[in-house]
């Protein structure tokens, strides 16, 4: 793999970095991979969902050349049901304050090693591709796909699918014409190609207008937005006053075009920023600067700078190859080397034009990157309820999501567009502060929608919706509003301001631009997860979700719901703010930046039980119990929250033996503010009739998201039986201990 690093100073350092078992990546010579025994390729499998939609009859133009160079290709592997089970739940245990592995993150080499392909699979699928001609160019760390290289050839050879070459809306472009197929015996290991084609991921940058007047606070009446700006309306200042400016965090960002680290510069100088020069990361072949996606590279890095203006900034670039694009290629190699604790993808396809592959590639991708602790933030769109439409076509055709932010271990970022009404007065002064500033405070905000149906163009609104592909994550279950997306995710799960309506001034080519979208939105959150990794010592927090649906849901007001507007777009139906602290335009909306870096961290960072971190315990007086046949017993029972822990209780009984019933003096319990140790009772009645035996039951106390458990074993004893002997089991009948007042 070659590694490029240009400072800012425009040095040039290059580094080979080649290796045959680093943690980075692991390297199989054709040799190496030929000594597996051969596959047998009489017995195949077909890979359905792989041919994207637009690879249509009416299209094509006819095979492409046989010899047609396809390089970085991405094989994705798939692990066990077993693996897959565990990581599952390593990944929910990793966001529980009460599990040992609480933020034990594993490294990519540790992930390939428990949930990757093993030695002898690599080595049976890498012997089957070099038998087909193929180069092996590296198998990724996490052991979850293999970069591979050949022709359109060697492609009809290995998967039965040939590569036709189709024109669509004047363009061409290459993709397969079926669905691939593999040998049989590799269908457990091997999920498919991530894409046989060249439909690019869409950047979801709106406009690029030139800035006539910087000196101003306002075009007309529109309003620009620069990083005072936005400290002051989203509440950073207090957490700068404070220190908390993102040292110690990186923030990655993955791109497909180099940029001008002069213009980086320019902006910090321009903006008040002090200087922090972004590290550019090439990821094999150099793309250079690339038109449209040099500007979603210098926004993505200026603005996640703007938000966290002393992190690390860290693009890592990939040219897009014939079949691969330089964004799949700049993700994986982000998560496989660690690059940062928080990633941010300012891309977007739809789950319907994704193939299968390149969604469990994604999916899979988001996770192990929630397991290493990197938290990723995507854009969700700029098409509305349209996701399969770039924002300035002129109709939607169905309802869509990105793809490449459903995955629950994403946290997918939406748009808000200020609603400032008659009153721009108010918000704004007339005025700029020395960095251009001129954001009075908060502004009010509704769903973005600047399409042909709300006073705009084309369909440019946020993205948001149901996903067709996974189900409802349970931190987002119970969520008011969220249930429009009929038991599936909703996405999205956050938003910031992204209208042209008030659009974010950038610098590229030395030139002054203002540029919308929620390519702006997802690297600015990337800036304020910074914000809480930098207060943290540095330290990764993994899948974003979790936290933030639970702050959402508690009462420190971190969040500003989106009270109205919509995202429906010309031939596509939406969504509407209806005032619930959810919906499919903007997630849970906007953010108060201080309350959610100070809770956040207060949080994360005790682990002991001490000072913010909400926890609960349940006691009981005594480890055993005694019921006789037709009579009852009662028993006594502490119930303990702590820290931030809110809400009320709710009691339940599992393992209770037949013939016995269960009441409470109080269930659920109702904790007023600030409440401490509260006792409750549990009376037991046993049936005349109930057969005699010892069983295991457990009390367990639910409440804020957390669970805890006290096990008892429960003796019925036989009616008459002097609670002498059950069996060889001595019984004491002897009242049970009351448990002392508090």
């Amino acid at each position: 793999m070659l590694r490029v690093v240009f400072s800012l100073a425009g040095a040039l350092a290059l580094t080979a970095m080649i290796s045959c078992a680093s943690p980075a990546a692991l390297k199989l010579s054709g040799a190496a991979a030929g000594s597996a025994a051969p596959v047998d390729e009489s017995r195949t499998v077909t890979l359905a969902g792989n041919v994207h939609p637009l690879a249509r009859a009416q299209f094509d133009r006819g095979a492409a050349e046989s010899n047609l160079a396809l390089k970085q290709m991405v094989l994705v592997l798939q692990s066990s049901p077993e693996q897959q089970s565990e990581l599952d739940a390593l990944t929910t245990a990793q966001q529980d304050p009460h599990s040992p592995q609480y933020r034990q993150w594993l490294t990519p080499a540790e992930f390939g090693a428990r949930f990757g392909a093993s030695d002898a699979q690599l080595a049976q699928v890498t012997a089957w591709l070099a038998s087909h001609g193929f180069a092996i160019d590296e198998v990724s760390a996490g052991r979850r796909t293999i970069l591979f290289s050949g022709t359109a050839g060697e492609i009809s050879s290995a998967l039965h699918t040939a590569i036709h070459s189709y024109r669509v809306d004047g363009a061409t472009y290459i993709a397969n014409a079926e669905d691939p197929q593999i040998p049989s015996e590799l269908a457990g290991l091997v999920a498919g190609v991530v894409s046989l084609n060249d439909f690019r991921h869409i950047s979801q940058v709106v406009s690029m207008r030139p800035m006539t007047s910087r000196a101003q606070y306002s075009a007309g009446a529109t309003h620009y937005i620069f990083p005072a700006d936005f400290a002051a309306i989203y509440d950073l200042n207090p957490l700068f006053s404070a220190g908390t400016k993102g040292a110690g965090a990186t923030i990655a960002i993955a791109g497909r075009s180099q940029i001008n680290l002069s213009d980086v510069a320019s902006f910090r100088a321009t903006t008040g920023l002090a200087a922090n020069p972004p590290t550019v990361i090439v990821d094999g072949t150099d793309p250079g600067l690339v038109a449209g996606d040099q500007s979603e590279s210098t926004l993505d890095v200026e603005w996640s700078g703007a938000v966290a203006p002393e992190a690390q900034i860290d693009l890592v670039v990939a040219a897009s190859t014939a079949t691969t694009d330089g964004i799949d290629l700049a993700a994986q190699y982000i998560v496989n080397h660690a690059i940062a604790p928080v990633l941010s993808v300012s891309y977007a396809s739809c789950e319907q034009e994704m193939g299968a592959a390149e969604l469990k590639f994604y999916h899979d991708l988001w996770e192990q990157a929630a397991s290493e602790g990197i938290s990723v933030f995507v854009a969700s769109g700029d098409a509305g309820a349209a996701g399969c439409q770039s924002g300035n076509s002129t109709t939607g055709t169905e309802a869509a999501v990105n793809g490449m932010c459903s995955s629950p271990y994403a946290t997918c970022v939406g748009g808000t567009e200020f609603n400032e009404g008659t009153q721009a007065a108010s918000y704004w002064s007339s005025v700029n502060s020395s960095t251009y500033g001129s954001a009075l405070g908060y502004i009010p905000e509704e769903v973005w929608n600047e399409s042909a149906l709300d006073g705009g163009s084309g369909l440019w609104a946020s993205g948001g919706g149901a996903s067709t592909v996974y189900a409802e994550p349970s931190w987002q279950q119970g969520q008011s509003g969220a249930d429009a997306a009929g038991g599936m995710r909703a996405v999205p799960d956050v938003s910031l301001a992204a209208a042209d309506h008030d659009g974010s001034f950038l610098v590229e080519g030395g030139s002054h631009w203002i540029i919308s979208g929620t390519s702006v939105t997802a690297p600015e959150f990337a800036g304020l997860m910074a914000l809480v990794v930098g207060k943290n010592g540095g330290t990764g927090q993994g899948n974003a979700n979790p936290r933030l649906y639970a702050l959402a849901s508690s009462a420190n007001g971190a969040f500003h719901a989106t009270p109205s507007g919509n995202n429906t777009v010309p031939g596509v139906t939406g969504f509407t703010a209806e005032g619930a602290s959810y919906n499919l335009g903007t997630g849970l909306g906007s953010v108060d930046g201080a309350l959610l870096v100070n809770d956040w961290s207060a949080s994360a960072s005790d682990q002991n039980g001490q000072g913010g971190l909400a926890t609960l315990a349940v006691t009981a007086a005594a480890q055993s119990a005694t019921v006789v046949a037709g009579g009852a017993t009662t028993l006594q029972f502490a119930i303990v929250p702590g820290g931030a822990f809110t809400g009320n209780v709710t009691l339940s009984l599992s393992g209770l033996p037949s013939g016995v019933t269960a009441t409470w003096s109080a269930n659920p319990i109702v904790l007023g503010a600030g409440a401490s140790t509260t006792s409750v009772s549990l009376t037991l009645l046993a049936a005349a009739g109930v057969a005699a035996r010892s069983s295991s039951v457990v009390v367990a106390a639910s409440g804020d998201g957390l669970t805890a458990a006290a096990p008892l074993t429960l003796t019925v004893a036989k009616q008459g039986s002097g609670c002498g002997s059950f069996g060889l089991m001595p019984v004491s009948c002897k009242p049970q201990p009351r448990w002392p007042s508090f």
